[in-house]
């Protein structure tokens, strides 16, 4: 299928490169082709946004939130269908694809929702006759720039508050899956989104800094990896630009020696190996007390290796492949380094021994917390598990990161959970599930090298999304 450009409300293809859009798990199957966005096309977008951003602003919200909820119906009601697609160019099992379809619809559906709660506050004023008011408007123009992994979640995540609140958008998703992004532009405009207000580019890393460069962009939200996204940190910093990033991930789950182990194996494996471990919120570190430690290795050695891997359209299947070879490239390069290191391979076999990018859920015995793969995030299906004397040093072995995104307790004690709630250095906090997972009405983010800016989902995304002007509302003198 082709996939278009969207600038100022007309599909066209683009001026720049083709590039192709295709399944991981039969590399010869075409998903989509299209061009890329030419350098004058970024600018003629950012333009576009900036023309339709006075009128979109001014659009009472209860009929911005009308768009949205219309686009929610479309995706909805496209669910099985685009659920399949999402299989076929990115890689998860279908029910995972058909139900982050449907996540993308609930998302814009909680935004549409703000139409009807407060949009500001007003407060007391001592001077007599006055009150002080604290409105939100919108920014203006936001440029996002979102990753392979959640193809239609995580632009829905960005997308839906950005237009709820007023603002208007260029958007570069990523070019190994633009058939998804395609569809939820498509669902916007068909919902009645004017022109100009939502403007999709494709391209590589030159179009996504000349969103971040531009003049003419307020504000930009980054979803990637954590090299880039400091990248971006640093040049919006130079720019006095706000900036919103969401980066990568080296989450632990803490397993206790009073947890319920088959419990705690199945959701670790869940958190491991789900969507291919390509989620910055999987789980990639397992800190495990000592005295149940070859207990629980042994049940997670056992579930990954019962995983069914394969085409992830087929009934059955538990995991899918990696989206590119490159990605299966670096999994299997990241695995060789930590058995070099002195990781012990407990479950995992060869890379590349079929067609398509797979990779085997892999278990390591990691020999300590100074190897490579502790620190380094692989995203992919690698799981390593270190060993700990009580909870004082796995708590303090989960927070020996850079990263501080998700991470999971599996213990019977509230005191030692509410423990982990004072000490762990995450934003995200599972007790007894596993590390990945968010809802949309509560903020998602990350500490440390995991995020900056303001977090997203919820009502916290009105944070980055708008800004406030504090308005003090005298009554004018009587006359004489």
């Amino acid at each position: 299928m082709d996939v278009l450009n969207l600038i100022g409300g007309r599909w066209a293809e683009g001026e720049g490169e083709e590039f192709a859009d295709t399944n991981p798990a039969r590399p010869a199957e075409m998903v989509a082709r299209g061009r890329f966005a030419s350098a004058r096309e970024v600018e003629r977008a950012v333009a576009a946004a900036r023309e339709a951003a006075p009128g979109w602003a001014a659009t009472p919200h209860h009929a911005r939130a009308a768009v949205l909820l219309g686009a929610a119906d479309i995706v909805d009601r496209e669910a099985g269908a685009w659920g399949a697609e999402l299989a076929r160019e990115e890689g998860k099992t279908l029910p995972e694809a058909v139900a982050e379809v449907r996540g993308a619809a609930r998302i814009l559906r909680y935004y549409a929702g703000e139409a009807d709660r407060e949009s500001g506050e007003i407060y007391a004023s001592p001077r007599p006759g006055e009150n002080v008011l604290v409105v939100r408007k919108p920014i203006g123009v936001i440029g996002m720039i979102t990753p392979f992994n959640f193809p239609i979640a995580i632009p829905a995540w960005k997308v839906g508050p950005a237009l709820s609140y007023g603002n208007t958008v260029v958007w570069k998703p990523s070019s190994l899956v633009p058939l998804l992004a395609y569809r939820l532009a498509r669902a916007l405009t068909d919902a009645g989104l004017p022109a100009g207000v939502l403007n999709l580019v494709y391209g590589e890393a030159e179009a996504g800094s000349a969103i971040v460069e531009h003049p003419g962009v307020n504000a930009v939200s980054f979803t990637g990896s954590t090299a880039v996204g400091r990248a971006v940190i640093a040049r919006c910093g130079e720019l006095g630009k706000p900036v919103q990033t969401e980066m990568g991930g080296k989450n632990a789950s803490i397993v206790l020696a009073d947890a319920d182990l088959e419990h705690a194996a199945e959701q670790v494996c869940l958190g491991a190996f789900r969507s291919t471990g390509q989620k910055c919120t999987a789980t990639s570190r397992l800190i495990v007390a000592s005295e149940v430690a070859d207990e629980l290795l042994e049940r997670v050695v056992t579930r990954a290796s019962r995983l069914v891997v394969g085409d992830p359209l087929e009934a059955g299947v538990e995991m899918g492949p990696l989206v590119s070879s490159a990605a299966r490239d670096r999994v299997s390069a990241g695995v060789v380094r930590a058995v070099e290191e002195g990781a012990k391979q407990l479950a995992g076999g060869a890379f590349g021994d079929r067609e398509g990018w797979f990779a085997p859920p892999t278990v390591l015995d990691l020999p300590g917390t100074g190897v490579e793969f502790w620190h380094t995030e692989l995203f992919g299906p690698v799981l390593g598990a270190v060993r700990a004397d009580g909870t004082e040093e796995a708590l303090g072995l989960a927070n020996l990161s850079d990263h501080g995104l998700s991470a999971a307790v599996f213990t019977r004690d509230l005191g030692v959970a509410l423990q982990a709630v004072q000490r762990l250095e995450v934003g995200v906090l599972h007790i007894n599930s596993e590390s990945a997972g968010t809802f949309p009405y509560v903020p998602f983010g990350g500490t440390k090298q995991s995020g900056f800016g303001p977090k997203e989902q919820g009502r916290a995304a009105r944070e980055f999304f708008t800004q406030t002007m504090t308005v003090y509302l005298g009554a004018p003198r009587e006359r004489a």
